[in-house]
């Protein structure tokens, strides 16, 4: 995405996973929040 990412970029996965209705069957997973850095990069 050519830029670092804000505080405010992490509202998104934050409230998908406050709201119970759409993570309630989510368990154990690590989520990237990386602007798409690990698909590019070759890691």
């Amino acid at each position: 995405m050519k830029c670092f990412g804000k505080p405010e970029d992490l509202l998104g996965i934050m409230l998908w996973l406050l709201d119970e209705s759409y993570s309630r069957f989510v368990t154990g997973i690590t989520v990237p929040i990386d602007g798409g850095f690990m698909a590019y990069s070759g890691v």
